[in-house]
């Protein structure tokens, strides 16, 4: 499935934030979107996810795996986020917050899932554990497995890995691109640090409005 936006604008109280482009993320790729803070990037995620609140406006189209989204509620897209934070819900345990969002299906099949996402990601024996306890390595990959079990058909990258140190970002960047490739979903990732493109990543530079090729 692939993920593209056709003719995308966005206007901040009608000025032009983000000048008409398209663009499209094949499955398994992820697109890196780099630019000035204050240039626009997370409002475009906002967009795509469903989410964008007044005062800003956009117009275009967000089409995924051939059907556009026009319309369609947040919580109907199946799109995948990470943010900056984790926004692992405290008062859940680990298995529960990767519970949150999975599809329904027989307690026992959930289960199973769960268990096998927290071997994957090297997090076993720690689904009782309150998300405090765990280093911040730890909750980072619980949110991305918990974003993943939502079997998402596209995913949106916020700055994941800015509140990492340097050996825990390198880590979670190769987990998080090998999830995404091995998953065959669509990314669109905004960051800063041109160290968190993946190998051969395409990057586009949002600056003055115009979105173009690195």
């Amino acid at each position: 499935m692939a993920l593209s936006l056709a003719q995308v604008s966005i206007a901040l109280d009608g000025r032009s934030l983000i000048a008409p482009f398209s663009l499209e993320i094949a499955p398994g790729e992820t697109v890196t979107l780099m630019g000035p803070s204050g240039a626009g990037k997370s409002t475009l995620l906002a967009f795509i996810a469903g989410d964008l609140d007044s005062p800003f406006s956009a117009s275009g189209h967000v089409v995924l795996d051939g059907t556009a989204l026009d319309g369609v509620p947040p919580e109907r897209r199946h799109i995948g986020r990470l943010f900056q934070d984790d926004l692992l819900f405290p008062h859940l345990t680990v298995a529960e917050n990767l519970a949150f969002g999975m599809p329904r299906g027989p307690k026992s099949e959930r289960l199973k899932k769960i268990e096998a996402a927290l071997a994957e990601a090297g997090l076993e024996g720690l689904g009782e554990r309150p998300p405090h306890t765990l280093s911040g390595g730890q909750r980072a990959r619980v949110a991305l497995m918990r974003a993943l079990l939502a079997r998402p058909r596209a995913m949106l990258l916020d700055e994941p890995f800015n509140k990492l140190d340097a050996e825990r970002r390198a880590a979670m960047r190769d987990f998080v691109f090998r999830h995404i490739a091995a998953t065959g979903i669509p990314c669109l990732m905004v960051t800063h640090d041109r160290a968190d493109v993946p190998p051969n990543g395409r990057v586009l530079v949002l600056d003055g409005a115009e979105v173009r090729d690195a």
